[in-house]
């Protein structure tokens, strides 16, 4: 709504020295104090009236405030609220064609992402309304005709509760990530034991992990999953951890029983990370699961087929097949580049998924060091 002439008419014109808005110099130098870190934040103002902009704006720059954006057309505004990313939005309640609470309505993710706090603007203080904005996302609530100081106090009160919210979810993050850094360390250092039973150097995770992250990556696979692969690739075999030394490390060809035993490192892996709240533990529990199945459908323990085969799985299935093939083993001597590469290409729509195996030919044309 508009503001009134009387209360505003000072403001719709270049205010002369007397007319300046000065806060009262008690409340402006607490405001001013207290605030002086937010003075960067992003503010949008979505008003269909100049003048309640020009008011709003001069408030704030007059305050220090530098990065105050403002559109009086909602649909702008919503766009504005997508794309600029601000730290608060004062979102005037009566507009045409797209009101306050359909603004609410279409930045609704952007609310929910975070904390991102909506000061509204109203000159209709009735409950009703003030209920629905506050269910809608609002937080906070500016009557017309605007009080300086009232201004400059709700702005900076939600911006200091948007910064404690934003500093709290970045330690609560960093804790996660330490937690979650420890589980994944307690459980690659039981892989890596598991590991030294079959390669001598206790290397042969790691260098699948890196190997599956050049795949990942030449595949055009987002950062985050390529990083998770990189990270949760060396687990791949963690559940070897129960399969006896007998089998692991006899020289002469497996049994059928044992051989059975063996395959179960899959499903004891699986669960060993069952559970996991996080992306990367839940794409180690993928690959550890389904490592061993093939793109024909003739792997195991599901005999899953093509695209049913988690991709993180298709991918470490060729890098762990490389680096096992490249390495001397206690049954069998290292395999020279030239031959592994022709067999990983021949299993190609076979064994492998076809997109990983020419990620990996293409990473060989261009002089990746695979023994590294």
């Amino acid at each position: 709504m508009p503001l009134s002439t009387s209360a505003f008419s000072s403001m719709s014109a270049p205010l002369r020295a007397s007319q300046r808005i000065e806060p009262q110099p008690k409340t402006a130098d607490v405001v001013l104090v207290r605030g002086e870190r937010s003075r960067e934040a992003r503010i949008l103002i979505i008003d269909d009236h100049e003048a309640n902009i020009e008011a709003l704006s001069r408030i704030l720059r007059s305050a220090g405030f530098v990065s105050v954006n403002s559109t009086t057309d909602p649909m702008n505004g919503v766009t504005q609220a997508q794309t600029w990313q601000p730290d608060l939005i004062l979102l005037d309640l009566h507009m045409p064609g797209l009101d306050g609470f359909g603004v609410l309505d279409a930045i609704r993710p952007q609310l929910a992402g975070g904390y991102l706090p909506v000061l509204m603007l109203i000159a209709d203080s009735s409950d009703d309304t003030k209920r629905r904005a506050l269910a809608g996302g609002v937080r906070d609530f500016l009557t017309k005709p605007f009080d300086a100081t009232e201004v400059l106090l709700r702005v900076e009160n939600l911006l200091e509760t948007r910064s404690l919210y934003t500093t709290l979810e970045q330690r609560v993050a960093e804790r996660t990530r330490e937690l979650e850094d420890a589980h994944v360390e307690i459980l690659q250092r039981l892989a890596a034991a598991a590991e030294f039973r079959d390669d001598e150097t206790g290397e042969h995770t790691q260098r699948v992990g890196r190997l599956a992250a050049l795949i990942a990556e030449q595949m055009g696979l987002p950062a985050a999953t390529v990083d998770n692969i990189r990270r949760g690739a060396p687990l791949h075999d963690v559940g070897t951890i129960g399969i006896p030394d007998s089998i692991m490390l006899k020289q002469a060809a497996l049994t059928q029983e044992e051989q059975r035993i063996m395959r179960t490192h899959v499903t004891i892996g699986a669960r060993m990370l069952a559970g996991g709240r996080s992306a990367l533990v839940q794409t180690a529990e993928r690959i550890a699961l389904s490592h061993h199945e093939r793109w024909d459908g003739k792997g195991y323990p599901d005999r899953l087929a093509g695209e049913r085969i988690p991709i993180e799985a298709r991918v470490v299935a060729v890098a762990d097949f490389f680096d096992a093939l490249t390495h001397k083993r206690p049954y069998r001597p290292a395999w020279p580049l030239q031959k592994t590469f022709a067999l990983i290409g021949d299993e190609s729509g076979g064994h492998f998924d076809p997109v990983v195996v020419t990620a990996l030919l293409t990473l060989r044309r261009s002089g990746i060091e695979f023994l590294d």
